[in-house]
């Protein structure tokens, strides 16, 4: 590997993420990709208050918010194991207007109060089409970045705006569909999908090469690997702890009779999470990268247990943002095992297994939350936060062995060489030990 000049090591000190961001086409895709993650966040949430503002029906709206998340949940990491042998473009393209088709679809059965079969088959057919650019992003910075340090600082980036599109997101739904018209949370995030995947795939030259395909060799899947299971868990756990938060916090702030106020405070837990997301990634790291992944998740646990006993906004807020700080370096660090759990030719499909778990976990936590909150007011929101804190604790804690064996050695890329290298002695190797 050429060695960076000590003019380029003293800029890179200084703001790594002008670095990458310099690197030629990376802002334009990096840019492109964040408009076009929109509908993760949005579509669920979205589908739930449109559905339940026109039939007037909360237990149709979750059957069909389902529907779209289980088939996005099965298809997502699939589309990605074919975009890792073919590429981004030749696969997204169409799949793109399919997935534009079935969000239509879905608005206009909705908005006519079509048979709620019609709303199964197109919230259906625009799930497992949706695809993930969260991990085609990152398949890009991966080829576009060959310094390991670079390509923390990089996943850095990228975890702080995933978490901002899904602290977010949910709450721009709520407020789209509340105050302006019930579809309005899904037409959104359609037009966003359109308009940043056509940007982010018409940058061909960023563009990942594709994975020949070795003769007589059988492609498994990223979730053969015990470790990729241990990250979906957690990963669909933290979803949980996100979603639930977003509708708690409305109820919470509607039952201290500031509504409104509630955008304000989740803005202030996304800008906790992206400073410290931002200054993770400025940092160079040297712990193993398992173990900061572990107390990531334990500070993030005990952070939102104190959500039970808030009593005001103003104690909310505070609470809040001090936890926000858990939150993007946890993110940085589960993506970033996941070019120690999978083989090279994985990682797009591995990248995605995680993605699609967060969202998948961010719809239902909005769920169950809303159930809860239903029946017992906003505090038993908060309570569903808690209980799916602990479940990522206990599954981390309990998996820390599989979390550190990594992918067999002679599968794994450059990055992650240090693998028999003990844990405390291992230098910092970017996204794979970062």
């Amino acid at each position: 590997m050429v060695q960076d000049s000590p003019r380029a090591a003293a800029d890179d000190s200084r703001n790594p993420y002008r670095v990458v961001l310099s690197k030629p086409g990376a802002l334009n895709f990096s840019a492109a990709a964040v408009v076009a993650r929109l509908p993760m966040s949005m579509v669920g949430i979205g589908i739930v208050l449109m559905i339940q503002g026109i039939y007037g029906s909360y237990a149709m709206a979750g059957r069909v918010s389902a529907a779209y998340v289980i088939a996005q949940a099965i298809a997502s990491p699939q589309i990605a194991r074919y975009v890792d042998r073919v590429g981004q473009a030749k696969v997204m393209r169409p799949m793109l207007v399919v997935s534009t088709l079935g969000l239509l679809g879905l608005v206009l059965s909705a908005v006519n109060q079509a048979p709620e079969v019609w709303l199964y088959a197109t919230a259906i057919i625009a799930g497992a089409s949706i695809g993930s650019y969260g991990s085609m992003v990152r398949a890009r910075w991966t080829h576009a970045v060959n310094d390991p340090r670079q390509l923390h600082t990089a996943y850095s980036l990228e975890s702080a705006l995933d978490e901002l599109v899904f602290v977010v997101g949910p709450v721009l739904a709520t407020l789209l569909a509340t105050e302006v018209t019930d579809s309005a949370g899904i037409i959104v995030p359609m037009v966003a999908a359109v308009v940043g995947g056509v940007w982010f795939l018409s940058q061909r030259r960023t563009e990942p090469p594709v994975m020949p395909a070795v003769p007589g060799v059988k492609h498994r899947s990223a979730m053969r690997s015990p470790g990729m299971i241990v990250l979906a868990v957690v990963f669909v756990a933290m979803g949980l702890i996100f979603g639930a938060t977003d509708v708690s916090t409305i109820a919470f702030a509607e039952e201290q009779g500031s509504k409104s106020a509630s955008g304000l405070i989740l803005g202030v837990f996304a800008m906790g999470s992206l400073i410290s997301g931002l200054a993770y990634g400025a940092r160079h790291w040297v712990s193993p990268l398992w173990k900061r992944f572990t107390i990531g998740m334990v500070a993030l646990a005990l952070g939102v247990s104190l959500f039970f006993v808030v009593t005001s906004l103003p104690m909310l807020a505070v609470v809040m943002f001090v936890t926000g700080f858990t939150i993007a370096p946890t993110l940085i660090n589960g993506n970033a095992l996941v070019q120690n759990l999978v083989t090279p030719h994985q990682l797009t499909e591995g990248l995605a297994w995680v993605g699609t778990s967060l969202g998948v976990g961010v719809s239902f936590g909005a769920s169950i939350a809303g159930s809860r909150i239903d029946a017992a007011g906003a505090h038993a929101g908060f309570q569903v936060v808690m209980i799916a804190a602990g479940v990522a604790v206990l599954a981390v804690l309990a998996s820390t062995r599989v979390l550190r064996r990594g992918a067999p050695r002679d599968d794994v890329a450059e990055p992650a060489e240090t693998a028999d290298v003990p844990d405390d002695e291992a230098p910092e190797q970017g996204p794979a030990t970062a």
